[in-house]
């Protein structure tokens, strides 16, 4: 053991904490400069219209850079934290080792500088240590060793942690994303945060168990993980994704950098009268291209949020604030966005679109087209319902892409991305009344367009056959919908509370089963418009025969859907009797 009494006794935790605040602004400097470096010349080079060799090989090289940056102030900001573990770990051992100091000196016991103790057995003495000493002083020396051992621990821990990071810095693998992203996966690990599995309730209560200034150093050092826990206040889910997505951007660019310059695409090699396109130019272009696919996306996003952020900013009484409930890089890439705040709000629309919907459709990608941008729709329907709401209650309204929507392939046809997302949706619902704050019940409706109505269902199923695993939504509304994987609105699980609005020429309604020859049967069970599903239709626009596929995508818009909205609004804000019907298709 090389922590002594006095050592301990006399350590100066305050400089600990002081020099913890020191590197923690240097952090936020850098932080800014990042910034800045990314906004003033990165992003301005991006947007140019500089091209050729020259063009690609600056930007890979100023992308390489900025990626450095960014590792580096992750670093940064792992020293900060481990400063700051070091004062709270020395502070509390220090305190143990003081009380029992204390009480030593209360029971006329005196410790000497090596531990060891003696004390008065003379009873007519006026500092006799009474008939227990042995057994008191038994206890002292044990939280003395407790104490040191502690104090021993955490600075062999600290001290190596601390090395590490300044061996980084001094070979410059501190530079690399890969090195400075392990070490924050390996420091989250030090910080507890519940493994994945770990239900809302449980995330919540551990949370609430932080400290204000805990709270945020997990937002600043490990917003991936913070950002994407169910059960994390929405506040704080948004701070860090919105860090997290800085990071994400900058970690893409340095991916795309690393990959070089394009390889040669043909080296001469000709078959059947065609030049034979080489192996090394098609692997390099697969990757160049989903690198590019995400970044275009989550930039398109970042876009989407600043330009919210300066109309909610300039008139809040006309646009809602934003909140970044997810992000991520998993598959085709993640991103839930809700405008208003869902742990206050009254009334919770959670919508999921379907088959081509891409991250870009959540930013600023066809943003002028009705009905074709993702984030546009659920914005669509926190308009409504706050109008339908008329004063009474308030509302959120999330649109959730959490999961791979499939493009217009053979892949559309399949159950298993649907499947695959509705477990990570029902724990979505499950985590919005975790978190929710407001005075008045909750009420949540889930909105499931296209495949999207597909997941829903499948995510209500496990919601209303596992009650102690999730909690399922109020009200489910689908649109567009080529099935559930129910046969029945009772399979569902939530009798009188499936609505379900499908336009007369929208031919994705019509897609028929692959095993059944009933005319009922779609694509994936029951049409949900049919007597014998069972599910509550109302009344939209029938669209147009000539431009179906606008049929098909205008469920959610003021301009073409008909009553589609206002009904929908209706149902988000608990208020049935407004709801127009419509006969059951068959």
């Amino acid at each position: 053991m090389r922590v002594d009494i006095a050592t301990l006794r006399n350590a100066d935790t305050i400089g600990l904490t002081s020099a913890q605040t020191a590197y923690d602004q240097l952090t936020t400097a850098f932080a800014q400069h990042v910034g800045d470096w990314r906004s003033k010349v990165t992003d301005r080079l991006h947007d140019s219209q500089w091209t050729g060799s020259t063009a690609v090989q600056v930007r890979a090289d100023l992308a390489a850079f900025t990626s450095k940056m960014q590792a580096a102030h992750d670093e940064l900001s792992l020293v900060g934290g481990t400063l700051g573990d070091a004062a709270k770990s020395f502070a509390l051992a220090q305190a143990q080792l003081v009380q029992a100091l204390d009480d030593a000196r209360t029971a006329n016991i005196t410790v000497k500088p090596d531990g060891s103790m003696t004390w008065d057995n003379d009873p007519t003495s006026a500092t006799y240590a009474g008939a227990s000493a042995t057994a008191r002083a038994t206890d002292i020396g044990a939280r003395i060793t407790a104490a040191l051992t502690e104090a021993d621990q955490a600075d062999q821990l600290i001290s190596a942690r601390l090395k590490h990071f300044t061996d980084n810095a001094t070979n410059g693998t501190g530079l690399d994303s890969a090195t400075a992203g392990a070490d924050q996966r390996t420091e989250a690990g030090r910080e507890n945060i519940p493994a994945q599995g770990s239900t809302p309730a449980q995330v919540k209560a551990w949370w609430a168990g932080l400290t204000p200034a805990e709270q945020q150093d997990l937002i600043n050092n490990h917003p991936d993980q913070v950002g994407n826990l169910d059960g994390v206040p929405s506040v704080a889910r948004d701070q860090a994704n919105r860090l997290g997505l800085s990071r994400i951007l900058t970690d893409l660019q340095g991916q795309l950098a690393a990959l070089g310059p394009e390889p040669p695409r043909f080296d001469g090699v000709v078959s059947g009268g065609f030049p034979v396109e080489t192996m090394e130019h098609m692997e390099w272009q697969k990757k160049h291209d989903a690198l590019q696919s995400q970044l275009d996306g989550f930039d398109s996003i970042q876009d989407r949020l600043d330009m919210d952020d300066k109309q909610q900013a300039a008139d809040p009484s006309r646009h809602p604030r934003d909140y970044l409930l997810g992000i991520g890089t998993q598959g085709q890439g993640r991103a839930i966005l809700s405008f208003g705040n869902p742990d206050t709000a009254t009334n919770v629309s959670t919508y999921v679109p379907g088959m081509t919907t891409k991250l870009s459709s959540l930013g600023m990608d066809s943003i002028n087209d009705p009905g074709a941008n993702e984030a546009t729709n659920a914005l669509n329907v926190y308009n409504a319902a706050k109008k339908a709401e008329a004063g009474n209650g308030s509302t959120a309204s999330v649109v959730w892409l959490g999961y791979d929507a499939p493009p217009m392939t053979p892949s559309v046809a399949s159950t298993a991305r649907g499947q695959a997302g509705a477990p990570a949706y029902a724990n979505f619902l499950t985590g919005l009344r975790a978190t929710n704050t407001g005075a008045q019940p909750q009420h949540i409706t889930s909105i499931g367009h296209s495949y999207g109505s597909y997941l829903v269902g499948q995510a209500t199923m496990l919601s209303t056959h596992q009650p102690g695993t999730y909690t399922p939504p109020d009200d489910v509304v689908l649109i567009g919908s080529p099935g559930t994987g129910a046969n029945t609105a009772a399979d569902l699980g939530l009798p009188g509370h499936i609505w379900v609005g499908e336009a007369m020429v929208d031919p994705v309604t019509y897609t028929p089963s692959q095993l059944s020859p009933s005319p009922n049967q779609r694509w994936f069970g029951e049409d949900p418009a049919s007597s014998a599903f069972g599910a509550h239709r109302f009344s939209v626009a029938d669209g147009s025969p000539v431009h179906w596929l606008r049929t098909h995508t205008e469920y959610l818009t003021p301009q073409n859907g008909g009553p589609s909205l206002a009904n929908i609004a209706n149902i988000v804000v608990g208020r049935p009797d407004q709801v127009q019907p419509e006969a059951d298709r068959w």
